[in-house]
């Protein structure tokens, strides 16, 4: 199975405003776990750099000025991600910004339905807590002191380790989980077994007749010798 782990970082909030993507960072997982392969690019979201945006990221106007735009990159992006799963922290509102992109340049835009939004697990499963990314790594015990700034790859990176926690570590689906819910291994103690009689292992008289008749055309037969 298949997933992309995706984070942006952009100039605002809202895409309808004007703001645009400064950075796309995807991670690749296969079964759940990181293969190795990313995605990563800065852009040039041609127009300035808000002052708010900029300490939350650190990326400036003149850093991205020689960076492609998004429609140098959307065909490899689009490649990357395939028909995968798309796992990101408060998805709607990344898939907002990229989708904002992809309909600017006539793409079809992504659905909603292919996006895991691990801030919803997040709360889902640790109600009344914080459910940001620094929060989970603390939660987890996964190290994020790297993180001065927020950081598309790396945050996708980290966020790649938080999902696994939140689907239930390190190993996802196994047998030993299910005796746990109730599952077929919790069960295997209530199952009925049937005793079933012993076979009979001596040969009948047919068999004992060929096997003789077999052993005489034998030569110094290990059945004949005393």
């Amino acid at each position: 199975m298949r997933e992309i782990v995706l984070d942006t970082e952009t100039t605002g909030f809202d895409p309808l405003s004007g703001h645009r993507m400064v950075e796309i960072g995807c991670v690749e997982l296969f079964n759940h776990l990181p293969t190795g392969e990313v995605f990563h690019r800065y852009l040039n979201p041609e127009r300035d750099m808000p002052d708010e945006a900029f300490k939350v990221h650190g990326l400036s106007q003149q850093f991205l000025s020689d960076k492609p735009v998004f429609a140098e990159v959307v065909a490899d992006f689009l490649e990357f991600i395939g028909d995968s799963v798309l796992v990101i922290h408060n998805a709607e509102f990344d898939m907002r910004f990229i989708n904002a992109e992809l309909a600017r340049l006539g793409f079809q835009t992504l659905p909603m339905s292919r996006s895991i939004d691990t801030v919803a697990m997040a709360r889902k499963r640790f109600p009344g807590a914080q459910a940001n990314l620094d929060a989970l790594c603390r939660r987890f015990e996964i190290d994020n002191t790297h993180r001065t700034h927020h950081g598309a790859l790396l945050d996708a990176e980290l966020l790649a380790e938080v999902y696994l926690q939140l689907i239930g570590g390190r190993q996802p689906g196994f047998e030993l989980g299910l005796a746990k819910s109730g599952g077929p291994a919790a069960n295997a103690k209530g199952i009925e077994r049937v005793a079933r009689p012993p076979r009979p292992h001596a040969p009948t008289e047919a068999e004992a007749t060929a096997h003789a008749g077999f052993v005489a055309k034998l030569k110094n037969a290990v059945w004949l010798r005393e």
